[in-house]
C-alpha cells in the first residue's frame, strides 16, 4: 500500500513540473509592421497575433463562446478590437486608419490597416495597447520600414505611446 503522504508529495511535484507547460503556447506578444508604400503613397499596417494567444484573448474579451477559428463574428470583433487599440498621430493630428481586413493563416491571426501618407511626414506618435489590459506582460513590437532605416518600437510594462522620427 502506498503512503498517502508520498502520493500527495508526488502529485504536488507533478503539478509543479507541469505548470510551466500549461501556458507553453501562450507567448503574450504581437508583432506589427508599418510599411511606407512608395507606389501608392500609403502607410500599410500589418498586425500579427499568435493564434493561440488570440484564442485565449477573445474568450476573455468577448466571452467563453467566442471562437476566432470558426466564427466570422468573433473574427470581426477581434479585428475591430485591434483597430481600436492602435493609433498613429503626426504633429498631434490623428491619422485616419482604414481597416483593410484580417486573415487566419493557422498559426497567426493578421489584421490589416492603411492610411494615406501625409505630406512632409517627419514623425509618428504610435499607441498599440492591444491585449495589454488583459495581460500586463503582453509585449507589442512594431517594425517601421520603408522610410529610412528600419526602426523598432517596443510596447511593454506601462509604455502607452512611443514616437518615431524620420
Amino acid at each position: 500500500m502506498i503512503n498517502s503522504h508520498y502520493l500527495i508529495v508526488m502529485l504536488l511535484m507533478g503539478l509543479l513540473f507541469a505548470a510551466p507547460y500549461s501556458q507553453a503556447h501562450q507567448q503574450k506578444s504581437a508583432i506589427s509592421t508599418i510599411s511606407f508604400n512608395p507606389r501608392t503613397h500609403n502607410i500599410e499596417i500589418m498586425h500579427r497575433f499568435r493564434m493561440h494567444d488570440a484564442e485565449h484573448a477573445v474568450k476573455r474579451i468577448f466571452g467563453k463562446d467566442a471562437d476566432i477559428i470558426k466564427s466570422t463574428k468573433t473574427k470581426d470583433q477581434f479585428s475591430n478590437y485591434v483597430n481600436s487599440h492602435f493609433s498613429m498621430y503626426t504633429n498631434d493630428t490623428l491619422l485616419n486608419l482604414i481597416t483593410i481586413g484580417y486573415e487566419n493563416d493557422g498559426q497567426y491571426f493578421w489584421v490589416y490597416q492603411e492610411t494615406t501618407e501625409p505630406p512632409a511626414l517627419d514623425n509618428l506618435n504610435i499607441r498599440h495597447n492591444a491585449l495589454r489590459e488583459i495581460w500586463p506582460s503582453q509585449v507589442n513590437i512594431i517594425n517601421v520600414e520603408g522610410k529610412g532605416e528600419l526602426q523598432t518600437l517596443i510596447f511593454n510594462d506601462s509604455v502607452e505611446s512611443l514616437e518615431i522620427k524620420f
